[in-house]
Parts: structure tokens; sequence; C-alpha cells
């Protein structure tokens, strides 16, 4: 299985070459925000967000001692606000308590963070602090399952059993190509089969729109997402 998703992953990577996180950021803790921010929200949405929020509350110490009113203002767009702003003022705090004011770089100690789960720390991990790691949001499970590489849908599975397919020193560029594909042309209702630069290699094959010039209506480009 190993010889056939590394294929795959080739064209991944020739199909994305200069792939990169579509959340703005400056620092690890921005970071960490955009992402708890993304949960059923566009990267779009929350890079219009973030500019305000950050300008105000950009440091872990200034987010701590933030109304949480006005955290739920400035992010009032990105949906489920309450939540999402006690998650960001929740994990400032334990940052300035117990971490020195300093994200960690730990999978353990981020995934104690408030609103942070293995997700959002391998994102945090991997374009922060470039330490390897494999994002299984909605797109990377679907490919998954698309490809062969696993059948589960439980997130955890998932990524422990496609880390075991491609090397670890790729699992971050791994999932930001799996993504990006996702949402540029193998969509969950209606993927571009027909053009696809997977076609000869996907089991999938077939599932979705298989003719060329229909297919090609349904591709997304980066402007999308920006």
């Amino acid at each position: 299985m190993s010889t056939e998703a590394r294929a795959i992953y080739r064209v991944l990577t020739k199909t994305y070459p200069d792939v990169k996180c579509e959340l703005d950021f400056e620092s690890p803790f921005q970071l960490l925000c955009a992402t708890v921010l993304s949960a059923q929200c566009t990267d779009k949405r929350v890079n219009m967000v973030t500019p305000k929020l950050f300008k105000k509350f950009g440091t872990p110490k200034k987010m701590a001692g933030a109304d949480i009113a006005v955290i739920e203002e400035l992010i009032h767009s990105t949906g489920f606000f309450r939540g999402k702003a006690r998650s960001l003022k929740g994990s400032a705090i334990k940052i300035m308590n117990e971490y020195g004011g300093q994200v960690p770089a730990d999978l353990d100690d981020l995934v104690k963070l408030p609103g942070v789960g293995r997700k959002t720390a391998n994102v945090v991990l991997g374009h922060a602090f470039d330490i390897p790691g494999i994002t299984v949001d909605t797109h990377f499970g679907r490919l998954s399952r698309r490809f062969g590489w696993s059948q589960s849908m439980d997130p955890v599975k998932v990524e422990h059993e496609v880390g075991k397919l491609i090397p670890k020193k790729e699992w971050t560029n791994l999932s930001q190509r799996m993504i990006w594909h996702g949402r540029r042309i193998c969509h969950s209702r209606k993927p571009a089969c027909g053009a696809c630069p997977l076609a000869k290699l996907c089991p999938s094959f077939g599932i979705g729109e298989m003719d060329k010039v229909k297919a090609m209506a349904l591709l997304k480009t980066d402007a999308d997402f920006r």
C-alpha cells in the first residue's frame, strides 16, 4: 500500500508544489487562535476577522486580559463565537500561567489547552514549529477513504494509519496538499474526476463528474480561498 500511497503523494506534490497554511498569522499564538476560529468556518472568513483581533489581542498576555465580550464581538462572524471566545481567552490564560507565555511545541501540552484538539495541535506544530504532524480535517479524512488509505471515520485512527504510509518528514505538507486537493478538485458531493491529475491512480476514480468540460467547471482556484 505504501507504494501506491507514495505514487499518489508524488502527483499531489507536483500539482501543489508551493503549499502553505491558508490562515494568516505572525506567531504560534496567532496561528493557534486562527485555527480555533476556523472550526465550522472558512479560512477566508477567519482571515477577514483576525487582523482586528490580533491588533488588539495578538499575544497571550493581551488575550488573557481581554474582555470576553469584546473578543466575542470581534469574532462573531466566524460562528460559535461564544465558545470560541472562551477557548481563546482560556488558552491564553493557561499559556501565561503554565507555559511562561509561550505556546508549547508539544502535542500533549497543546491538546490540554481549551478548544484545542489533535487537528489544531498538528496545524500549530507543523506550520509554527516545523514539527511534522498530520491534520485530519473533513477533507483529509474523505480523501484518505477515497484513496483507500483508511476506512475509518475516526480522525485519530486515520492519522495513525496514513502516518504509516507516508514518510514522517512529509506529514505537514501531505496534510496541506490533501486539504488543497479536497477543496479544489476532490469535492465532497461531486468530485471533478474528469479533471483530476490522480485519475490513473485513484481507486475511487469515476465517483464524480467524468466529462472533462463539466469537471473543469467544478474546479476551484486559490482565489476562492483568499
